[in-house]
């Protein structure tokens, strides 16, 4: 799988564990024993991802509950999956 863009599917992975703190989460990747701590946003898309759904549907979802410009968004939105797919949080499919 190449990049994350607009139209890939993307979905929690299987082998991690998280939890609500106080409006924040943190995520156990069962894989590498790492910990991951996710900020309200974060949080946000980590709720959206625990089913499959779309990027451009997250960013969307992002777009109408905070005030940023959509191509902020995306391209924040973008960097983030890409991170939690490196850490191996993610599974992404292609959407085309």
């Amino acid at each position: 799988m190449g990049a994350i863009s607009p139209s890939s599917i993307v979905v929690a992975a299987n082998d991690q564990v998280s939890s609500d703190l106080a409006g924040e989460t943190v995520v156990l990747s069962m894989r590498s024993a790492e910990y991951y701590g996710l900020d309200e946003v974060g949080s946000r898309i980590w709720e959206l991802v625990r089913n499959p759904i779309r990027v451009s549907a997250i960013v969307d979802a992002i777009l109408s509950e905070y005030e940023v410009e959509p191509a902020q968004c995306e391209s924040d939105t973008l960097a983030f999956l890409g991170r939690l797919a490196a850490g191996g949080l993610l599974e992404v499919r292609d959407g085309e």
